[in-house]
């Protein structure tokens, strides 16, 4: 499934770490389907960067930090000056911190819940009364580890299942105004992860558990984005969608 199948024509997509990454792969979506698309993130050469060649009035590069809710307000609004509505908003900025809870920085920590919890807030707060003017959606990039606990992060999984149960409480509340669902990517190439081995060997007991037998690349998660945020998905609201290769279905015994 390529973008081309959906047509966001006419709509105007906020990224959020739409410069790297899933973010990065959900960006080239949205402009491959024909959206208006905003990108954020900390650092300005790099959403420059993924939106080289694109033409200005189809994209902005709007640098911000996302756990400060001053600055994801007006955000928000300067996207709606910029394009005159916001159609669909993509909560995927996140930041990782692996160990044990007593090993795990108070400062990891609290960089961790900044960026994963409050940033959600904080959009997702600022964006919904404006989605709610153009019957527009959000979707937010979770986690499978915000469905299940992991050995050695435990931080981590409390962050995404924070946002997990903020996407089916909000679906709740905003009701046929505004349709709030996420993705939930299991291990997945990415910046976050780029010093991990990628050897045969190292990645052998990540591949051991994904039915499909290999781990995600950006552009697999990217399409079930487009999907929820789609005409096509119209009939959903508050759905995690596993975009794990079949991880989750697993009882989490050995594959003998």
């Amino acid at each position: 499934m390529s973008a081309a199948t959906f047509d966001f024509t006419g709509s105007v997509v906020l990224v959020t770490g739409g410069g790297t990454g899933i973010g990065l792969a959900i960006t080239r979506a949205f402009l491959d389907a024909g959206a208006t698309v905003a990108i954020t993130g900390r650092r300005r050469e790099r959403l420059e960067s993924a939106l080289e060649g694109v033409p200005e009035e189809r994209a902005a590069a709007l640098p911000a930090d996302v756990s400060d809710p001053e600055q994801v307000r007006q955000l928000v609004a300067d996207v709606v000056a910029r394009f005159g509505r916001l159609d669909v908003v993509v909560s995927n900025a996140a930041g990782y911190a692996r160990g044990e809870l007593t090993d795990l920085a108070d400062d990891a920590w609290e960089q961790m819940r900044a960026t994963n919890v409050d940033a959600f807030f904080h959009l997702a707060k600022a964006a919904l009364p404006r989605l709610a003017e153009s019957g527009g959606n959000l979707v937010a990039v979770s986690s499978v580890s915000g469905l299940r606990g992991d050995w050695g992060q435990a931080g981590y999984n409390a962050t995404k299942a924070a946002v997990t149960n903020f996407v089916r409480s909000l679906a709740l509340d905003w009701g046929p105004r505004v349709r709030l669902n996420a993705v939930a990517p299991a291990f997945t190439f990415t910046e976050l992860n780029q010093d991990a081995p990628r050897d045969e060997a190292s990645l052998a007991p990540h591949v051991d558990r994904v039915p499909l037998g290999r781990i995600a690349e950006p552009e697999d998660v990217a399409p079930p984005v487009l999907f929820l945020a789609s005409e096509g998905a119209r009939y959903v609201t508050g759905a995690v969608l596993a975009v794990d290769g079949g991880t989750s279905a697993s009882t989490g015994q050995a594959h003998v």
